[in-house]
């Protein structure tokens, strides 16, 4: 009996732990990204994220690298929102036509997020 219920248990579990979707992490580092939570903000990555400028100029590869370049990016900042203008949703890609204010300048681009086993593995920028 107790074996049942050791399994009920687990299979509960596992199915209440389920891997985030694309669109979920996109939302999620969002998110992070305007409170300037540094923390939370660099979960939503995997260990060998590369972010790009399009089409393909590799800009950063490695999340210490990555972290190291918001850390500076969000400590500068008196004024971080990103408001998303329209999202795509297409299998493991999020793209984000988005509107950065960043202190007295607000500018406009594209992202461009692949998502893997519930991590950004890839961000291209387009400007």
């Amino acid at each position: 009996m107790k074996k049942i219920v050791f399994l009920l248990l687990c299979t509960c579990a596992t199915a209440f732990a389920q891997t985030p979707t694309p669109e979920q992490m996109a939302q999620k580092q969002l998110e992070a990204y305007n409170q300037k939570d540094i923390k939370a903000f660099m979960d939503c990555f995997s260990e060998d994220v590369k972010i790009y400028t399009y089409p393909n100029t590799l800009e950063v590869e490695g999340k210490a690298k990555m972290q190291e370049q918001y850390a500076q990016f969000f400590n500068s900042a008196q004024t971080l929102h990103c408001t998303v203008i329209k999202r795509i949703v297409r299998g493991a890609f999020v793209i984000d036509e988005e509107s950065v204010q960043y202190n007295a300048t607000t500018f406009g681009g594209v992202a461009i997020y692949e998502v893997k086993e519930g991590k950004i593995v890839a961000v291209t920028f387009m400007k």
